[in-house]
């Protein structure tokens, strides 16, 4: 039920509605885009029996638990390392987690690979299964490894400046220790879902982690309405895609005719 044109309108399903969100600086869900992008080229292939809806359970689920484990996680870092500081000078304080940004940055990065990376090698094992190169019980090639990885360092370095903006500065104040606080919070919630093969979004866990270092504070050091805005893409994201994918597979199917 899958063949090349599928798995190609799939993914300019998703590189669509990543590039709109891009552009209105929303920081969306590049993984559910890609899971819904791909399910709605194989509906308009192969009609609503070529999805396997037991797999849909857990990211869509995810969708609105990772914010809130990332927001609880975030919480508990934040008090128990004011708790620790309590008694430095503020300055002080403010250098040691300039540096320890840089290693709670490092694991958050390290984090995003270990979910993030692992959804480009699993449409590229798909590709590979589909043209007969790999067989499914083979393991992924390491090419595809390398590839994937290094694909999202230069997505990373080419930046994306609306939503750096949008995370770093419209949602709350984000100082060094709010910065550690939500990378790490993040981090373990990345890392520990990685471990039981759960595909949750990154852009929801550090959104919601950010949210429970401002919320800390005090309610209202959370601009609730850009949150809103960003709570109602993330909900659009699957049918969205889905129907990105769905017709811009018809348009593939017509080119490639």
């Amino acid at each position: 039920m899958v063949d090349e044109k599928v798995i190609l309108a799939g993914l300019l399903g998703a590189i669509t509605w990543n590039l709109i969100t891009l552009i209105l600086g929303l920081p969306t869900s590049s993984s559910h885009a890609l899971i819904a992008g791909y399910g709605g080229a194989a509906v308009a292939h192969a009609g609503f029996k070529a999805i396997i809806f037991g797999g849909w359970l857990k990211p869509v689920l995810f969708i609105f638990i990772a914010p809130f484990i990332g927001m609880f996680v975030a919480v508990l870092v934040t008090v128990l390392t004011s708790w620790i500081v309590r008694r430095q000078r503020p300055l002080k304080v403010d250098r040691w987690f300039r540096r320890l940004q840089l290693v709670s940055a490092a694991l958050y990065s390290l984090g995003h690979g270990t979910n993030d990376a692992q959804k480009g090698m699993g449409i590229i094992t798909a590709a590979l299964v589909t043209d007969g190169l790999l067989k499914s019980s083979e393991v992924v090639p390491y090419w595809v490894i390398v590839c994937c990885h290094l694909a999202m360092a230069g997505g990373t370095m080419a930046g994306g400046w609306r939503i750096i903006k949008t995370m770093g500065q419209r949602i709350t104040k984000l100082n060094s220790f709010g910065g550690f606080a939500a990378e790490t919070a993040s981090a373990v919630t990345l890392f520990a879902t990685a471990k039981f093969g759960i595909p949750v979004s990154t852009t929801h866990t550090v959104t919601g982690a950010i949210v429970g270092v401002g919320a800390t504070r005090r309610l209202s050091a959370v601009r609730w309405g850009v949150t809103r805005r960003i709570v109602f893409a993330w909900v659009l994201t699957i049918p969205g895609a889905a129907l990105f994918g769905a017709g811009i597979f018809h348009l593939v199917v017509l080119v490639l005719r």
